[in-house]
């Protein structure tokens, strides 16, 4: 099994905290979106970057909030997998501090496979099936 892949590392700005001091929901949504990009795209590969006919598609998104986030502080994303289906990926995003390691928030995610010219879902291709298992997390 293949660690955790980081999937986003960044600096939280004063601009992305609300009136209460920390860091605004909406922040939290585009960062594991950003890691969401990048976990999809090392499972599609080159091969599937370049086949503009087939994308994907997030059919759930669930975050927990742990623990708040507060201007300056340094974040990593590490992304995972924890179930494969027919034609979808079921991921897992992990945020914390990049320094003390604090656990700040987790995304869980459904993203399909998707024909993006008949407008459906389709199945996983084999090496991205066999990318993903690399990554999924056991238990």
């Amino acid at each position: 099994m293949t660690p955790p892949l980081v999937t986003f590392t960044g600096v939280v700005h004063p601009w992305m905290c609300d009136v209460m001091g920390h860091m605004n929901v909406r922040f939290y949504a585009s960062i594991f979106d950003d890691a969401n990009f990048q976990l999809v795209g090392h499972l599609a590969g080159l091969e599937g970057a370049e086949d503009k006919t087939r994308g994907w598609v997030d059919v759930r998104s669930e975050t927990e909030y742990r623990h708040e986030v507060k201007a300056g502080a340094l974040i990593t994303v590490r992304s995972h997998v924890v179930k494969i289906g027919r034609s979808s990926i079921t991921l897992e995003q992990v945020m914390s501090g990049s320094l003390d390691g604090a656990l700040h928030a987790i995304n869980r995610a459904v993203t399909v496979r998707f024909d993006l010219v008949a407008r459906t879902s389709v199945e996983l291709e084999a090496a991205t099936r066999g990318r993903a298992e690399a990554l999924l997390l056991a238990g």
